[in-house]
């Protein structure tokens, strides 16, 4: 499964700073920017790593979360798959050993982690499980070393996509239950909640829980693709923002898309709706709202990702504006982005601009803006080869490991992006780490 890179030869030419390339077997191989560290594998060797979380905190700590498909020898009584968290305590430099979050026989889903950024200390996860009609919610004021955890909200139907969003005292986890969005809302810091159906007063189809946000005024905010009836997945997908002025009672929705279906993922195992149209959301140190986006104009077309901002709570937003410089007719999806201090934001994407007919590859790419979204960086290809992985190859991963990825900023104000590759849907994957700015 493992080949060797041959007779490597490190070329050194003169641009701003000093790049490196490595020429492999008498080509130049592609190298990630100068700007990002190569990606690193994170996590355990062995088994499937899927969907992962990453959070940042004041003193350097970088926390991942995911779930583990596959046994864990040294936990007996885990289920498949299991909730782990590896953490870094010199900014993602080095990482101790993944450490199972609960030991429990039912399966742990779609995790999610957050640094409350009142005190950029205390850390707070949520994950699913109890056949996805529990929503778990721990909390650590140690930094990871000890975890106290509680039931945000439970069902008698299965649940989906968990939200988490954290403010001093005031805690978030939302997500959907089919056609319904929800949010357990806590004020004591995640020791008592109330859950809150955040769409009542319409039946507009499946919907799927895209981020969730708190501003520094405390307001509340959620974000979530609903799908139409009729159509379902081959249907149009209506994107909304909502805000709760109110700590999580009350909440209005804002329009903020309206994407066509997407094209299907071209693998049996996956849903239709695997790359469909998705939103994610943040706020920055100001209040200024930031949604990132997939979506498409024809029905089965491929996607693009859009980016918007708003300074008056959700009630305005900017026109829509195209971030990826790939050409038109590449397919696009799975949006990340963060928010740090007034006007710092960070966005990441995956799309397959460098796929040809007999070789699908999927990229990893990043950008950002110290303006609020005026002006951007330029964009970076964060994913790279890495020899001995059969779904890698110099082009770029054969599969999105997950429908989603994370983004964080740590104390040095350096991004840390985190994501899933795969040869398929199935198919053993594993979790990659790069950072840079």
């Amino acid at each position: 499964m493992r080949s060797a890179f041959s007779k490597l030869v490190a070329l050194k030419f003169a641009l701003p700073k000093l790049v490196v390339l490595l020429v492999a077997m008498g080509s130049i191989a592609w190298a990630a920017s100068p700007q990002f560290s190569p990606q690193r594998r994170v996590g355990l060797t062995s088994g499937d790593q899927w969907e992962p979380a990453v959070a940042a905190d004041a003193s350097g700590r970088i926390y991942i979360l995911y779930p583990h498909y596959g046994k864990l020898p040294q936990c007996k009584g885990c289920g498949v798959p299991t909730m782990l968290l590896v953490a870094s305590d010199d900014n993602g430099r080095t990482w101790l050993p993944p450490r199972v979050m609960l030991e429990s026989g039912s399966g742990q889903f779609d995790a999610q982690i957050a640094v409350d950024p009142a005190d950029r200390h205390t850390v707070y996860a949520a994950w699913l499980q109890n056949n996805k009609r529990v929503v778990v919610l721990a909390k650590s004021m140690d930094s990871g070393t000890t975890w106290g955890l509680t039931v945000a909200a439970h069902g008698d139907e299965e649940l989906d996509k968990p939200a988490l969003a954290v403010r001093g005292q005031g805690v978030y986890v939302a997500f959907n239950r089919e056609e319904e969005v929800w949010v357990a809302a806590s004020q004591d810091g995640g020791r008592s909640f109330t859950s809150t159906r955040v769409n009542a007063e319409s039946r507009p189809g499946w919907s799927l829980l895209g981020a969730a946000t708190v501003d520094p005024a405390g307001n509340a905010y959620l974000a979530w693709a609903s799908y139409s009836k009729a159509g379902g997945a081959r249907g149009s997908v209506n994107l909304y923002v909502a805000k709760s002025v109110d700590a999580g009672k009350g909440w209005s929705a804002t329009l903020l898309d309206v994407s066509a279906a997407a094209p299907d993922c071209k693998d049996a195992d996956c849903g239709e709706a695997f790359l469909g149209a998705q939103v994610a959301l943040t706020s920055d140190a100001d209040g200024t709202l930031y949604a990132l986006w997939s979506g498409g104009s024809a029905p089965l077309g491929p996607q693009r990702i859009y980016f918007s901002s708003s300074t008056n709570g959700g009630e305005n937003w900017l026109p829509r504006f195209g971030v990826s410089y790939a050409e038109a007719g590449v397919e696009h999806a799975f949006p990340a982005i963060v928010a740090g201090n007034t006007g710092d934001v960070r966005i990441a994407w995956m799309d397959r601009r460098n796929s040809s007919a007999s070789s699908p590859a999927w990229n990893t790419y990043y950008r950002s803006s110290s303006n609020g979204g005026a002006t951007w960086g330029e964009e970076i290809r964060i994913s790279g080869y890495v020899p001995g992985y059969r779904y890698i190859g110099r082009e770029g991963f054969r599969f999105p490991f997950g429908d989603y990825f994370g983004l964080a900023i740590d104390n040095r104000g350096d991004t840390h992006v985190v994501w899933g590759e795969g040869l398929n849907y199935q198919s053993p994957g594993s979790i990659w780490h790069a950072s840079g700015r």
